[in-house]
C-alpha cells in the first residue's frame, strides 16, 4: 500500500502540471499502438519503446497483453496501470468462462474493464487501451481509457505517434485487405510513427487475431524497416531511369 494517507491527493499535489507548471513530478507519456479490423480478422501492432518525458526507460517493452487465446489488450499511458488492470481483466475473463462454460465476448470484456477503471476516475490512472478479439459475433475492437470511455470501431491508433500512424492507415486501409497486405499496412504505419515520433520506436510487435485465436507474427526493428524502404526506393528510382 502507498505510504501516503491519501494517494489521490498526493498525485494531484505533485503531478498536476496543468494548474502548477513547476510541479515536482511531470508525468509525460508517449508511445504508439494501433489495431484495425479487416476481412481476415484483426491486425494489432505496437512499438516497444517506453519513455518518461525525454528519457527512454526501455526499448523492449511488450505492449500487448495476451488476455486469453482469443483476446488481446494494448498498453498506452501508464505502463503499470495498463499491465495491472488488463492482467486482472484476464483473471475475470477466466472466471467468467468457468462459471458460464463459454468464453466471454469482446464487448463484455471491454465493458467490464471500462466499468472497473471508471470507479477509479480522478485518482490518477492513465490508460488508453484497445481490447481486440474474436467471439461468436466475429472480430471486435474496442477502445477503453482511464476515464471509463468505451468506443467500438474498426480502426484505432493510440499514443503520441498516432498522428503519423493515421496518415498511413487512412491512405491504405480498406476492409477487403488480404492477410499479407493488412500485416504490411500495420508494419508501415508503425514504422512511420516510430520514425517520426521520439517517444515511439525501436521494434514493432505484430499480431493477427483470427477465428481460431491470436497469433504472433513478428518482432521487427524499425531501423531494418527504414533500410528496406530506402533500398526499395532506390530500386524504383533506378528502374524509372
Amino acid at each position: 500500500m502507498p505510504t501516503t494517507v491519501d494517494p489521490t491527493a498526493f498525485l494531484q499535489l505533485h503531478t498536476d502540471d496543468a494548474s502548477d507548471p513547476s510541479c515536482r513530478i511531470k508525468i509525460n507519456h508517449g508511445t504508439t499502438t494501433l489495431a484495425f479490423i479487416f476481412q481476415g480478422g484483426i491486425v494489432v501492432a505496437v512499438a516497444s519503446r517506453a519513455s518518461a518525458g525525454s528519457s527512454i526507460f526501455s526499448t523492449t517493452v511488450k505492449k500487448v497483453i495476451e488476455i486469453n487465446p482469443y483476446l488481446l489488450g494494448t498498453l498506452a499511458g501508464g505502463a503499470a496501470d495498463c499491465q495491472y488492470w488488463e492482467t486482472y481483466l484476464g483473471i475475470q475473463c477466466r472466471l467468467h468462462e468457468l462459471r458460464n462454460h463459454q468464453r466471454i465476448s469482446v464487448a463484455a470484456a471491454s465493458k467490464y474493464l471500462a466499468n472497473l477503471v471508471y470507479s477509479y476516475k480522478g485518482m490518477g490512472l492513465s490508460m488508453g487501451t484497445m481490447i481486440c478479439g474474436w467471439d461468436k459475433a466475429g472480430p471486435a475492437l474496442f477502445y477503453v481509457d482511464s476515464d471509463g470511455s468505451r468506443l467500438k470501431g474498426d480502426l484505432f491508433s493510440v499514443g503520441s505517434g498516432s498522428t503519423f500512424a493515421y496518415g498511413v492507415l487512412d491512405q491504405g486501409y480498406h476492409y477487403n485487405l488480404s492477410d499479407e497486405d493488412a500485416i504490411d499496412l500495420g508494419r508501415r504505419s508503425m514504422y512511420d510513427a516510430g520514425h517520426r515520433d521520439a517517444f515511439s520506436g525501436n521494434t514493432i510487435n505484430l499480431y493477427i487475431v483470427k477465428e481460431d485465436g491470436w497469433k504472433f507474427i513478428e518482432n521487427v526493428d524499425i531501423n531494418e524497416c527504414h533500410y528496406n524502404r530506402g533500398m526499395a526506393a532506390q530500386h524504383t528510382k533506378a528502374r524509372a531511369q
